[in-house]
């Protein structure tokens, strides 16, 4: 979507909550069931790009993405 490179993050990287980059932007990739796990001690303070899984694939919610994009126009 994006059209860009992207690659998984380091293990130095991860410990940081950083599970790739999507170019050069950092990003979080959990499952769609994080968002109503209330209280958890973390605190993500890059994008968030959330996923379900469905019977015949994944649905990929990446809206922190292309939105934080959309207000840089």
């Amino acid at each position: 979507m994006k059209r860009t490179t992207f690659r998984l993050a380091t293990p130095h990287e991860e410990s940081k909550g950083i599970d790739g980059y999507i170019g050069q932007e950092a990003v979080s990739i959990k499952p769609i069931t994080y968002k109503s796990k209330f209280g958890l001690p973390e605190s993500i303070r890059i994008p968030i790009i959330y996923y379900e899984k469905l019977r015949d694939g994944i649905r990929i919610d990446a809206g922190s993405i292309l939105a934080k994009e959309r207000s840089l126009c």
